[in-house]
């Protein structure tokens, strides 16, 4: 069945319920108590909302499902649109090329014991945190839960098309086609600084195995919506998924695909006209991983690159702190853990990330605040002046990008002595010294949830205490928290954050139905928001 356009009389299609990247927990539900919640933690939950007005839709039909989704038709494009069958057929087209990248992209690397070529039938695909086990399952998930996103691609799809048809002989057509992607910087802009991708396989290009980049770079952006755009053309180019920050400061992204992918996505990257003078390869932090690191892709032009809660007028990253390569960092904390405690006191070595990645992984000899969000450091800062006060501070956190608008708030106080940090962050420093002072794992904010590089586990099982450091979403699917539970107190049923999650997670298995809101619980509620550090 073909594209049905809607009449006067056919009654409107309700638009799909957006959500924000919701992460897979586990099924297991609570039976007992727990007796603290030191060892929670709350991640926040990124949403991506479809805005703009109501708009008549069309149906698209493909093998497995209905997909139900608004093209952006105006009153005089609708009429257009109706008569020009090419338009519907350009858009259609598009549209399943979209959802089969986007599904493509989900589709988990084959295993050493089970290469490509034997399990093809056995394929698997991995989205919000959940495993699907074939293709109609996917195929729902992602129409129900990302059309938002297959909307974007769509229309960028669309814009390269407009572009080739450019030249073409129905150039109407092609004007209609641009018109349904909704306002971009110019295609032909977009397309100019797009990688050559002629030469290399689809296969090549969307493999599972690859990596994960962490990036960032601090400069003047005159056009963070340009940016913007071309990142989203960048990436969807390219099959990455992952999350990039863009504002008027600069630029921070983490973006997984293939190898061949994210090369190219660092080539771009260092030859687009803002970044050439600025960034070098030695920039781009890499690890194992891949596109199935990240539930979609999601780019967008904000305040500040890293939310500190600071406007960068008033803190800018030009007032930052001294740099110190990988080495010198060394060199500076094994000076600080060679002397005796008195002569320690004029030095702190400062983590400044949140509570649930120190405990995990961290720098022996550190000062780790207890705090949920770095948007926190700042009060921190401000309630423990005195502790600063006349002090040397190391500071680190993962990739060196939270240190560059912490250490510039903490120099605009005017109380250390001195302030350093670590250029390129935790990352940097274990590629150079993977078993140096810094021990345990290295938290990511993808769905890995660590990167390990030497064997110690220095953080407990909040239920049993047993050496753990592997964490788990709390099973209650309203909560937004981590926990730190073993294999056998997940056996057990212990599985959610606190006994209010437990109570609630409860429920919501008996009601499964019921539209679930994400809320603190009373680990939260309980936690200082801002501790005080007593000298």
């Amino acid at each position: 069945m073909g594209p049905i356009l809607p009449g006067p009389g056919r009654p409107r299609l309700p638009r799909a319920r957006s959500r924000g990247a919701l992460s897979a927990r586990s099924s297991d539900h609570t039976t007992g108590f727990m007796p603290n919640c030191r060892d929670t933690a709350m991640i926040p939950s990124s949403v991506l909302l479809d805005g703009g007005e109501e708009v008549e839709c069309y149906i698209l039909r493909f093998p497995d499902l209905d997909l139900k989704d608004p093209l952006p038709l105006t009153a005089k494009s609708k009429l257009k649109a109706e008569s020009d069958t090419s338009v519907r057929k350009k858009y259609a087209f598009a549209k399943k090329k979209a959802f089969a990248l986007f599904v493509k992209a989900k589709e988990l690397p084959a295993t050493a014991s089970c290469p490509p070529a034997m399990c093809r039938a056995g394929l698997e695909w991995k989205c919000c945190r959940q495993i699907f086990k074939d293709l109609t399952s996917i195929h729902i998930h992602v129409a129900t839960q990302h059309s938002s996103d297959i909307r974007q691609q769509t229309g960028l799809i669309l814009k390269q098309l407009a572009a080739e048809a450019s030249t073409s002989s129905n150039p109407a057509s092609a004007e209609e086609a641009d018109r349904l992607s909704g306002p971009t910087c110019n295609s032909q802009e977009l397309s100019d600084r797009l990688p050559d991708t002629s030469h290399i396989s689809f296969d090549e290009l969307t493999s599972g195995v690859g990596g994960v980049l962490l990036y960032y770079c601090y400069c003047e952006v005159e056009d963070p919506g340009g940016l913007c755009a071309w990142q989203k053309s960048l990436c969807q180019h390219l099959n990455l998924t992952g999350k990039v920050r863009i504002a008027s400061e600069g630029i921070n992204g983490t973006v997984g695909g293939s190898k061949v992918a994210t090369n190219l996505y660092i080539e771009a990257m260092l030859s687009h006209p803002l970044f050439k003078n600025i960034l070098c390869r030695e920039d781009f932090k890499s690890s194992a991983g891949g596109a199935h690191c990240f539930p979609d892709f999601r780019v967008g032009v904000f305040e500040e690159i890293v939310p500190m809660g600071i406007n960068p007028n008033k803190v800018s990253y030009k007032e930052t702190g001294i740099h110190l390569s990988p080495e010198e960092f060394h060199k500076e904390v094994e000076k600080y853990l060679s002397q005796a405690p008195q002569a320690q006191s004029d030095t702190i070595l400062l983590d400044c990330r949140n509570f649930y990645e120190s405990k995990i992984g961290h720098f022996q000899g550190c000062l780790a605040p207890d705090i949920r969000k770095f948007s926190y450091f700042p009060s921190y800062v401000d309630e423990n002046l005195e502790l600063f006060k006349n002090k040397r501070v190391l500071m680190y956190c993962t990739g060196g990008i939270r240190c560059e608008r912490g250490s510039a708030y903490l120099r605009s106080k005017a109380v250390c002595r001195e302030v350093y940090q670590l250029k390129g962050g935790i990352h940097k420093y274990l590629e150079e010294f993977p078993d140096g002072f810094y021990r345990g794992k290295l938290f990511v904010f993808d769905e890995r949830y660590t990167i390990s590089s030497n064997e110690d586990v220095i953080a407990e099982c909040r239920y049993c205490g047993t050496l753990w450091d592997q964490y788990k979403l709390c099973s209650s699917l309203h909560c937004r928290q981590l926990v730190l539970t073993c294999p056998s107190c997940r056996v057990k049923g212990l599985t959610a954050c606190c006994p209010v999650c437990q109570e609630k997670g409860l429920k919501l298995s008996s009601n499964p139905s019921g539209w679930m809101v994400k809320e603190e619980c009373e680990c939260t509620d309980r936690r200082q928001r801002v501790p005080v550090k007593h000298m």
